[in-house]
Parts: structure tokens; sequence; C-alpha cells
């Protein structure tokens, strides 16, 4: 009586292929199919060819270079030194293709890096962006991980089903068929061969159900090492092609093992040019007193063209929902994210100065609400701002009309200011010092005035940079020459140091001499009658020219208006060189045309550093100064806040800035900044 049917043990280390691991399952590899264990077999000796016996009628081994009986001569066996030499040829010529091949690749390669990595930027500068592009790829990347993962446990669980569906039948036909084989061979009353053979034939046929279609098909082996009894005229038979090697060694060591139990295990068969999934159920039969190996082995082709094509169904209709899914995410997000992005245009050309534009409002929702609000403001700044331009314009043009109209009547003043201080010596003491007075101040307004017209000028944005190589060193020694009066007035020694001997500057020497002037001028005055040092160096972009004075110096609050228009450090102060409180906001203005910096340190009770840097080249950006801002001479005790410098931006209409630096470091890194620094 046949048993029950037992499994295999699975392999831990033998398993075709675990259930699960993708859509691609097939069911001889995967789906539930669990593989026979590899069992330790039974390592059988190489059993020695015998050598023939020239009293049998067998030839007996023919020595090196012999000749055999046919009168051919026998081939002659190659030497192993000949051997070893023929295989190093041949391994070096591998090496070789090896190489060649290798060096293929790696300019292939180099040729399709650089594209490979212009493509990966573009694609991150897009992810950074685009809103609509980071949404609509992050939607697919993650709708196509969960269709992945859906589809291999979907296809994983119909895998499965189909598996044991069909396995179930394979062990319920099997019991049946294998106890028809049993009972034919038990109740069989042959004795000759060919009955014996003839029995076998029609017993295994009527097994493997032949018709239209093989319903089944078997091997049928004798169990090796049998000593009794040795009279059998069977020793194998097998539907079609087949032979034993289709039949798993670790089935075949569980049968043969397992009496009467019965074991499957999947397998694969040939059929035609094809190899096919199949079951293969193995019993032990016995015949005439010996015991056989029948194997039933099943077809599983048809479901696994089944699952194939639920695989091909699954691929489809995940690849055309993804699809989808990203049409979808790419209009829904187009909705949303198309009137941000047309605001933030807006909001651009608003801030380039383009007031009248709007957005476009479509419907009542959110968005549409958004977009009126946008309007609504834009419209108030709009008014707001030709508010401002035209109070401006009014202001700049009431000063350059006032500026324009005093010329006339003080030049009228100035001539007779000049006769009465020229015949000064025949008034009065009271009277000279009136003509003295007068004089003086007629002078100072008239500079004032020139300066209101400069001002005016450069509000106006009237004022053009005439500009023209020449040699910096001519227009320092030029304004050297004309402040060493005040210089001698003060006591105050003016020292050039410069390495260079010439640097040629595309530069308006008339505005730049006006900046140096300026600043001189205010060292001296503010320098308490101490040496003033005026450096000069250059680099490869830009030359730079610093002021220093050890006089008073300045505190936060100072330096952070010291451009400021009519500001004055100490309003008690005496104006002794006669300035109008203009002359560093001029500076600041012609700077700004020129596309330089010009920046401004000071520190209470040490002095002051005024540094400015131009551009060599007309139209050239400055990278790095070539001089340091904070003097190195000085020693920084106490804390930061009492070291500043002040920096104006290129940019027009940017306002000055106060910047203290750490203790020991030069401030905020004045030489890596950025646009004009005042």
């Amino acid at each position: 009586m046949v048993s029950d049917i037992k499994q295999v043990p699975e392999s831990p280390v033998g398993k075709s292929g675990a259930a699960g691991e993708g859509p691609d399952t097939q069911l001889q590899d995967g789906a539930g199919v669990h593989q026979m264990t590899p069992a330790a077999s039974t390592t059988s000796e190489p059993v020695p060819a015998p050598s023939p016996d020239p009293s049998l009628g067998g030839a007996a081994p023919l020595s090196p270079g012999q000749p055999s009986s046919s009168g051919q001569p026998a081939r002659r066996v190659r030497s192993l030194p000949w051997i070893i030499t023929r295989a190093r040829i041949w391994t070096r010529r591998g090496l070789i293709l090896v190489l060649r091949v290798s060096r293929l690749v790696s300019l292939g390669i180099r040729q399709i890096r650089p594209g490979l990595r212009y493509l990966w930027r573009s694609v991150l500068r897009r992810w950074r962006r685009s809103l609509e592009f980071r949404t609509v790829l992050t939607t697919l990347l993650l709708a196509v991980t969960s269709f992945a993962i859906v589809g291999a446990y979907l296809s994983n669980q119909i895998a499965n089903n189909l598996f044991q569906e069909r396995l179930a039948q394979a062990e319920s036909e099997s019991r049946y068929n294998v106890k028809q084989v049993q009972d034919t061979f038990d109740g069989a009353q042959v004795t000759d061969q060919s009955s014996v053979i003839t029995l076998v034939y029609d017993t295994l046929t009527a097994v493997e159900g032949r018709g239209s279609v093989i319903q089944r098909r078997y091997v049928f082996e004798a169990k090796p090492e049998q000593t009794k009894p040795r009279n059998r005229w069977v020793e194998s038979r097998a539907s079609d092609q087949l032979t034993v090697r289709v039949i798993p060694p670790e089935l075949r060591k569980a049968v043969q093992e397992g009496g009467k139990q019965q074991f499957w295990a999947s397998t694969q068969f040939p059929v035609g040019n094809e190899d096919r999934p199949g079951i293969a159920v193995g019993n032990m039969v016995t015949f005439n007193g010996t015991s056989y190996e029948l194997y039933l082995i099943y077809d599983l082709n048809t479901a696994q063209q089944t699952l194939d094509e639920i695989q091909n169904v699954l691929w489809a209709g995940g690849a055309a929902l993804v699809l989808m899914i990203g049409a979808i995410a790419w209009y829904v997000t187009r909705n949303v994210v198309s009137p941000v992005s047309h605001a933030a245009v807006v909001s651009e050309k608003l801030a380039a100065g383009q007031l009248q534009e709007r957005m476009v409002v479509k419907g009542e929702d959110e968005v549409a609400r958004l977009g009126a609000s946008f309007n609504h403001m834009a419209a108030s700044l709009q008014e707001q701002i030709t508010q401002l331009a035209t109070l401006s314009q009014m202001q700049q043009r009431f000063v350059s009309d006032v500026s324009h109209e005093l010329r006339t009547p003080l030049t009228t003043v100035r001539m007779a200011a000049e006769v009465l201080f020229d015949a000064r010596d025949d008034f009065d003491p009271m009277n000279k010092r009136s003509a003295e007075l007068l004089y003086h101040q007629v002078e100072r307004f008239q500079s004032l005035l020139s300066d209101l017209l400069e001002i005016s000028r450069f509000d106006a944005g009237a004022a053009v940079l005439d500009a023209e190589p020449q040699d910096i060193f001519q227009v320092i020694s030029h304004v050297m020459d004309g402040a060493a009066p005040v210089a001698a007035e003060y006591g105050s020694e003016v020292r050039l140091n410069a390495r260079q001997k010439s640097i040629v500057v595309e530069m308006d020497s008339r505005r730049i001499d006006r900046i140096l002037r300026n600043l001189l001028l205010n060292a001296l005055e503010h320098g308490e009658g101490r040496p003033i040092h005026i450096s000069v160096a250059a680099n490869h972009d830009a030359v730079a020219v610093s002021v220093r004075d050890h006089g008073i110096g300045m505190t936060q609050t100072e330096a952070a208006r010291v451009f400021d228009r009519f500001w004055r450090a100490d309003p008690a102060r005496a104006r002794t060189t006669g300035g109008s409180g203009l002359g560093l906001s001029i500076a600041a203005e012609d700077t700004k045309l020129h596309n330089g910096w010009l920046q401004a340190w000071g520190r209470k009770g040490s002095g002051s550093n005024f540094r400015l840097t131009l551009p060599l080249r007309q139209g050239g950006t400055i990278v790095k100064s070539p001089l340091q801002l904070e003097p190195a001479d000085i020693e920084f005790p106490g804390t930061a806040s009492e070291r500043h410098m002040l920096i104006l931006g290129t940019e027009s209409g940017s306002a000055p800035q106060s910047t203290h630096s750490g203790a020991g470091k030069p401030a905020a890194d004045d030489d890596d900044a950025f646009g004009e620094r005042d």
C-alpha cells in the first residue's frame, strides 16, 4: 500500500529560485515551488576502464610512435614543456585581448561621460528650480515603486495558487496511477523476457495517457545496487527522449531511501527544442522481486504560459496606470504652480521698475483671490512709488534751479567781496574784519554751490565718466602738491608707500583727483598733526589707494554716517579747511561711476583708514582689493565693537551699512567684498 506523499526537504542553499522575486516569477523556480534539498550524495569511486585483453580479442595499447594494426601510425603524445609553452602563449594573447577591450571600454566611457554629466546636472538644476518637475517626478517614482511591489506580490500569489493547484492534482493522479501499476505488476503471470517487456511497456503507456496531448511522462528505472535477483529483463524505460538525468538527484535519493513513500520536486525536461517546467513525483514499485523507481512528470507549460500572460497584463496595466498618474499629477500641479510662476515673473518685473505689470485673474478660487490681492498691492505700491519719485524729482529740480539761479547774484557778491577784501587795509579794524569774513564766507558759499550742482547732476543721472588710461601716481602727486600748504599748516607729514613706480588705470582723472583730495584733506584735518600715510598697490585686475591717519578716529555711529550728505563728526568742530559737508558723498558717487569700492575703517583714538579700489580697465570687475582695509600696524585690544568700517554697495540706492570685525581679524573680510563698498 502506498504511503502518504511527502515533500523532499528544502535545501537552504540549492533552491532554484525564491518565490516573489518579482513579476517574472516562474513555476519551476519560484511561486511556491519547493525544490528538493541537495542531499550529500554518496561519492562513488571512479571505475577504471578495463584494459583490453588480447586473448579476448581486444587490442593492446599502443606505445608512442608505434604503428597500429591497420598500418596507420599512432598519434604522437605531446610533451609537457610544449603544452606549458602553448598555454603561456594563449594566456598572453588573452591578456592582450582583455587589455584592448578594456581600453575601448574606457575610451567609450570617457566619450560618454561629459554627456551623462551634462544630463545629470540638467536634471539636478531642473529639480532645484521647478516645483512642477519635482512634484511630477516624485509622483512617478512613488507610483512605479508601489506598482512594482503590488505587481510582485500579485504575481507571486498567482504563481503559488497555480502551482499548488497543479501539485495537488499531480499528487492525486500519481497515487492512483502508481497503485494501478503496482496492482498490474503484482497480478502479472509472465515468465519469459518478451512477455515481461510487453507488460511493462503496455502498463507504462497506459500511465502516460497518450492521446492528442500527453498528460504525463514517466521515467522507469531499476533501483541501483540490487544484488538479488539478477534475472530481471527491464532496466529502464522513459517517455519520448527522456532519461533519468531529468530527475533531480535529491529526489532519486529520497525515493530510494523512502520505501513506499511518495516524494515530489520541481524539475525541467526537454520537449523538442525547449525546456519546460514540470513536477516530478517519485515512488517505488516492485516487479518480480526487483525494485524500480517510477517517476511521473507533469507538464507545467500551460500554467507557465498563463502566468506569463498575467504578468504581461500586469506590466502593461501598470505602465499605463503610471502614465495616467503622471499626466494627472502634471495637470494638477500645472494648475497650481502656473499662477505661482506667473506671480514670480510679475514680481521680478515690478522689482525691475515695470510698475504697470499685473497678474491675470481667472475664476473665484483661492489662487484668483491671491492674484487680485497681488494686483491691489502692486497698484498701491505703484501709486506710492510714483508719488515719491515725483516728489524726489521736484526736490532735485528745485535744488538744481536754485543752484543755477544763485550763480549770477553770487558772482556779483563775490566780485564785490573781492574789491572790499583787496581794500581792507584802508578800513578801520572792525570793517577790515568784516571784509575778511565776507570774502571767506562767499568763497565757502561758492564751493557749496558747486558741490550742490554736482550732486544734482548725480541725482539726475547726468554724470558721465570720461575715462582714459593714465598713471595713477601722477594724480596722487598732483593731490599731494595741492594739499602741501594744508599739511604744513597742520604740521603733518604726508608719506607715499608703493612698490610699483607706475600703474596705468582707465579712469576719469578729474573725478579720481577730487576723491583723493577729499580723503587727504579729511585726514589732515582729523589727523591731529600726526603723519599721513598714502599706500598704493595693484594686482591683476584692480588698484587700491588707502589714506591712513592716526588722529581722533571714528566710532560705530560716526562710521555709519561718514558718507551722508551734510554730516559732520563733531558739529562744534571748526571747518578750518572750508569743507561743504558733501565731499565724501561726491567721492562715493564718483567711485560708483568707476564701478569701484570706497571703504572706510576707524577706531576711536587710533585714527582712520579710507581705501579706494578701482578696476584697472573700464567696466572691469573687482574680485579682491590689493590692500588690507584694517591697518596691520594697529594692535586691537578690547572688544570687536570698538573697530568699525563702513561699506557702501555699488547698486544705486543702497544704504550704507556699518560692519565690525572680530578681534585680530580684518573687518568683515573686506578683501572678499561683493560690489562697491564705501
